[in-house]
């Protein structure tokens, strides 16, 4: 039997709407301002944080191979069904501009609405759903 730490997942998962409602808002008024830009990273990032603390939660509880990076974190639990290949793909897109966030803050244009700001909502809902009903699939809930 699996020890999967549901209330960890679930305290990430109950974040989407909040993240995805930022970034509707973000989108829907975009300015270019710094404050917004600000606000952008700091969504985006917490998207990043989001996906890969459930990916690795769902990795250790369901004793997936180890991974090595964000992006493997995201090719494992896709590997093993829990979301779509297109959804995969989006995201592993987006743990790739950890780095730019991150380390690289210096340099992100502020004054852009990234593309992700406007698709991430969905595609965050998206994952949402899907972890849920892998969850519950394999869990048996």
């Amino acid at each position: 039997m699996y020890y999967v730490n549901q209330e960890q997942i679930a305290v990430r998962l109950d974040a989407i709407p909040e993240l995805a409602e930022a970034m509707n808002a973000l989108a829907s008024d975009w300015r270019g301002d710094l404050l917004q830009g600000l606000a952008q990273e700091r969504a985006l990032h917490l998207a990043i944080e989001t996906v890969t603390d459930v990916g690795s939660y769902l990795i250790d509880g369901f004793i997936m191979r180890d991974a090595s990076s964000y992006e493997d974190i995201i090719e494992i639990v896709g590997g093993e069904g829990v979301y779509s290949a297109e959804l995969q793909n989006v995201l592993t897109e987006l743990v790739k501009l950890r780095k730019p966030l991150v380390q690289d803050y210096y340099d992100w244009p502020r004054s852009e609405l990234h593309p992700f700001t406007v698709e991430l909502p969905a595609k965050l809902t998206a994952f949402r759903d899907s972890v849920e009903r892998y969850l519950k699939q394999e869990l048996s809930l």
